[in-house]
This record gives C-alpha cells, structure tokens and sequence, in this order.
C-alpha cells in the first residue's frame, strides 16, 4: 500500500491530500529516509511524521488492502516513544 493511503487509512494523518503534501515537504520518514508519496509500506516499518510542534513515530503492524473502519484503524499501527 502506498504510504500517502496509509496514512490516510490508519488515520495518522486526515486526508490523503494532506499526507501526500507532507510526504513531498519531507516531513513523513520511513525507516529514518525522507519518503515520497508512493512509497511502499510494508509490515514492521517505521513512520516517523513531523509537525509543526510534534513529531509522531509509529510501527506499522498490518497493512490493509483497503479501507477499514474507524474502529479498526488503531490497529493497525503502534505507537513509539
């Protein structure tokens, strides 16, 4: 799954219009390389995404191959310090 639909997907970022805008300022990280849009994601991968006063990093655990509930999104991911 390409990383901009992702982000959208888990709901890490809103909209993909907005991921992939991140992604092209190279703000979104993968495995610790700047990352374009159409990055492949793959189980067990880094994301480290940097806003304007945080920075997220999160392991992807299952990468969906289409949209999933709200409920089902968390999941798909996990949090790291």
């Amino acid at each position: 799954m390409r990383l901009d639909k992702f982000l959208k997907v888990s709901r890490l970022i809103k909209r993909r219009t907005v991921a992939n805008e991140v992604s092209e300022m190279g703000r979104v990280f993968v495995n610790g390389n700047p990352s374009k849009p159409a990055k492949q994601i793959k189980e067990n991968d880094v994301i480290e995404i940097e806003f304007a006063r945080k920075t997220i990093k999160a392991k992807v655990i299952k990468v969906p191959t289409g949209n999933v509930s709200v409920q089902e999104a968390p999941t798909l991911y996990e949090l790291i310090d």
